[in-house]
């Protein structure tokens, strides 16, 4: 934690700068109420929404593009009135359905989208925000229980509700699913092997579903570094992002201009402009995915 100490505060917004220009807080482009972003008539499903990112930035921005109605899922029922109240003065049209549902449990996922199905017929965006990093030592110390719970909500959890809302969704409808994975997924930092491990899991889960589904726009995000209540004081200094850059660059991914990031890992930070010029280019060169880096094929020797 001395390290950390020493390092900018941009440094994790720098470290993994893909675009020349990058962001902080939400910006012209990122109006989620331009008709371009328009979420109208769509059901969107969002994890982990009493708190922090899955309420105050996705539940928000979404209920400010015109979502038809928003499914608020976590485990603390309590917290999730909160949230509703919220949306309900952010857009009083919106219909707001709090659901406590442990991610884990399939029989209660599974009771989940038939209410879904059985309110409106379908669903249209999936955010699997719910996330724990509850294992924080060396792997040669990790308690195995805590290192697993780890998988169990990231892995396991988002497998559950994006398998289910893929037999809502079907084979033909239009849908985006949005996996809050984090920059941990791609860098190795050490102490934090169960947390990065699931979140590598979750990113490759979504070049699975983009792959297996063609009607499905699958997309990795990592939120940014933002102040939360499970913020850990070393990084107090480094969460300078705000909700309104995160809740903007979902709402954008679920936009008709965010399909050539299908099956790809963005940091919220990147300019989205920059993107959309050198969609081609990402596109042909297979870049923002995960892969094992090397000279492979007999034809090469």
């Amino acid at each position: 934690m001395d390290q950390l100490a020493q390092l900018p505060d941009d440094f994790f917004v720098t470290s993994s700068q893909f675009t020349k220009t990058v962001y902080r807080d939400d910006y012209p482009k990122l109006d989620v109420t331009q008709r371009s972003f328009s979420q109208k008539g769509k059901v969107v499903v969002i994890t982990g929404a009493s708190q922090g990112l899955g309420r105050k930035a996705f539940a928000a921005s979404f209920a400010r593009a015109g979502a038809k109605a928003i499914f608020l899922v976590a485990r603390n029922g309590t917290e999730l009135e909160a949230t509703t109240q919220d949306l309900k003065k952010i857009n009083p049209n919106v219909s707001v359905i709090a659901r406590s549902v442990d991610i884990r449990n399939e029989i209660t996922v599974r009771s989940l989208f038939a209410d879904i199905e059985s309110e409106f017929g379908t669903a249209d965006v999936l955010i699997n925000n719910a996330g724990s990093g509850k294992s924080a030592l060396p792997i040669k110390d990790v308690d195995v229980t805590d290192f697993w719970y780890d998988f169990e909500v990231n892995v396991k959890g988002t497998l559950l509700m994006t398998q289910e809302f893929l037999k809502l969704v079907g084979d033909t409808k239009p849908a985006t699913i949005i996996n809050i994975t984090s920059a941990a997924a791609i860098a190795i930092l050490p102490s934090t092997s169960s947390y990065s491990l699931s979140k590598l899991v979750q990113v490759q889960i979504q070049r699975f579903v983009a792959a297996e589904n063609p009607n499905v726009v699958a997309v990795s995000l990592h939120p940014g570094t933002v102040h939360t209540a499970i913020t850990k004081p070393a990084f107090v200094k480094f969460s300078k992002d705000t909700f309104a850059l995160a809740g903007g660059v979902a709402v954008w991914l679920a936009s008709e201009q965010a399909k050539f990031m299908n099956g790809r890992y963005m940091g919220v930070n990147w300019s989205v402009d920059e993107l959309i010029e050198r969609q081609d280019e990402i596109v042909a060169k297979g870049e923002l995915l995960m892969e094992l880096q090397g000279s492979f094929g007999k034809s090469q020797f």
